[in-house]
């Protein structure tokens, strides 16, 4: 495997369709990431071509990680809150392409996402994992903190419920 590049990512067709494949490839492996299986990648490029534009605005940050010219995972971190809560991001998205799981990957990303939320400014990250077959684990070394578990938050990709974990992670100077 070469070295592993995270850079931001930009509207356009090409990084919207390897997203797009990436996010099918995902929830049909059961990622629980606000899509149901079978997701079309029609869908799925709805999706992408509207956060990408979104990005484009400013209101968030898509990163991808690169394995030469293979985009092999992504995570979104969310910027646009109210008026009161200019303080905080969210972490959005993070996929991780099966041939690249237990790579370090998902760590690199969510690195990268925590340093570009603190030179926003942000002091706080926030996060939700499912309950069943989440990334908990992950975030925990990563050094967020468990709130809380909602029951029953959402359908798994092939169906049935799962809980929702809650995470939060204090980051750069306090406010």
């Amino acid at each position: 495997m070469s070295p592993v590049e995270i850079k931001v990512l930009s509207h356009g067709a090409k990084t919207r369709e390897v997203l797009a494949d990436m996010l099918v490839e995902t929830v049909a492996a059961g990622g629980s990431v606000s899509f149901m299986h079978p997701l079309t990648l029609q869908a799925a490029e709805a999706f992408w071509d509207q956060s990408l534009a979104v990005a484009a605005r400013g209101e968030r940050i898509v990163l991808g990680a690169w394995d030469g010219k293979a985009l092999v995972g992504t995570v979104t971190l969310l910027l646009d809150f109210p008026p009161n809560q200019p303080h905080r991001a969210e972490i959005a998205k993070l996929m991780t392409r099966l041939t690249h799981r237990g790579k370090g990957i998902a760590t690199r990303l969510m690195r990268a996402a925590e340093d570009l939320a603190v030179e926003k400014g942000r002091t706080l990250l926030v996060l939700d994992t499912a309950t069943e077959e989440g990334a908990s684990g992950l975030y925990e070394k990563l050094g967020f903190t468990l709130t809380g578990e909602i029951p029953d938050f959402a359908l798994k990709p092939h169906g049935g419920l799962t809980g929702t974990l809650i995470y939060w992670k204090r980051i750069g100077g306090t406010r």
